[in-house]
C-alpha cells in the first residue's frame, strides 16, 4: 500500500523527502542545546510527544544524514518549530520541487485527497491570481543558513514551512534571517573557532485565518539562537520575532531581545514561553 501511495504522489507531481517520524527526538538530538528540546507542556516533554495522534515528531533526513529537527502540528497543518545547528552558510538557492512526507499519511484502500494531515503545493495553487499580497512557502529552517547544497536542498519540505504574505518573506522576515545569520558569524565561535550556534524557529497559530479552508497562517514568526562566543568565553542568547502580515498594507513589526524578554510583550503566551526556557 506505501508502494499506491508513493505512487499517486508521483501522478499529483509531488516530491518526497525521505525524513523519518520518530518517537523521540533522542534518533536527532543534536539539533538541540545540550541534546535537549524544549519543554512545552502537554505537548513535547521529555523530548517525547504528549498527543503523538496531532503533534509528529520528524527527524529530518536527506541523502542517509538527518539534517534537522521538526515537531509538526498535524492539525495546523505548520511546524510547531524546526531545529538545527547553524554551522555557516553557502552561497546559492537550490531550484528544486517543495517536498511532502509520505509517513505522515495513512495507507489504506480507501479514496482520500493525497495529503490530509500536511500542506501539500495544491493549496497555494488555489489562491486567487490577482491576488495582492499572495501567500508563500515560508521557511523555518531557512535554506540561507545551511552550510551546503544538500542541506539546503533538505530545506525544500512543505513540513518545513509554513504561509507567509509574500511582503513579509520577502521583507522583515527575510531581513530577519538575514540579521541572524550575520551576528551567528560574528559572535558564535565554539573553542575550536568554528561557527557553532543552535537555533529554533517557530510560529504562533492564528485563530482562523487559513490558507486553502486547512492550512494555517500563523499570526507570527519567532527565531531564537543559543552559542558560545570563544573571544569573549561567554554564552549568548538572541529572541527575534515579527508579525506576519501584508507589510505593503499594515507596515512591519518585528522585535529583537535577549532571551528571557519575549514574555513582556506576549505575556505567558506558550509558544514564545518555550524559547525563554530553552536557552
Amino acid at each position: 500500500m506505501r508502494f499506491l501511495f508513493v505512487s499517486m504522489l508521483l501522478v499529483f507531481g509531488f516530491s518526497s523527502i525521505k525524513t523519518e517520524l520518530v518517537d523521540s527526538f533522542s534518533k536527532c538530538s543534536d539539533f538541540f542545546l545540550n541534546e535537549q528540546p524544549p519543554v512545552i507542556p502537554g505537548i513535547l516533554e521529555n523530548s517525547i510527544s504528549r498527543d503523538n495522534n496531532r503533534y509528529k515528531l520528524i527527524c529530518q533526513k536527506y541523502q542517509n544524514a538527518y539534517r534537522f529537527a521538526t515537531l509538526y502540528d498535524t492539525q495546523t497543518k505548520i511546524p510547531v518549530f524546526s531545529a538545527y545547528r547553524y554551522t555557516g552558510s553557502y552561497k546559492g538557492r537550490p531550484h528544486i520541487p517543495w517536498m511532502i512526507e509520505p509517513q505522515l499519511e495513512t495507507y489504506d484502500a480507501a479514496m482520500r485527497e493525497p495529503c490530509v494531515n500536511q500542506a501539500f503545493p495544491g493549496d497555494y495553487w488555489a489562491q486567487k491570481p490577482m491576488t495582492q499580497d499572495k501567500l508563500t512557502r515560508g521557511h523555518f529552517f531557512p535554506n540561507c543558513h545551511a552550510a551546503d547544497n544538500i542541506t539546503a536542498i533538505s530545506t525544500f519540505t512543505l513540513t518545513n514551512t509554513a504561509p507567509q504574505y509574500e511582503s513579509f518573506n520577502k521583507g522583515s522576515w527575510n531581513k530577519t534571517e538575514i540579521t541572524v545569520r550575520s551576528t551567528m558569524n560574528s559572535h558564535c565561535r565554539n573553542k575550536s573557532d568554528h561557527i557553532s550556534a543552535f537555533v529554533l524557529t517557530g510560529a504562533v497559530p492564528s485563530n482562523k485565518n487559513l490558507l486553502n479552508k486547512r492550512v494555517n497562517i500563523p499570526s507570527s514568526m519567532w527565531t531564537v539562537f543559543c552559542c558560545y562566543n570563544s573571544k569573549t568565553s561567554t554564552w549568548e542568547s538572541q529572541a527575534h520575532w515579527a508579525d506576519n502580515k501584508n507589510e505593503k498594507k499594515y507596515g512591519k513589526y518585528n522585535q529583537t531581545k535577549i532571551c528571557g524578554g519575549i514574555t513582556e510583550v506576549y505575556g505567558e503566551n506558550i509558544w514564545f514561553s518555550i524559547t525563554v526556557s530553552w536557552c
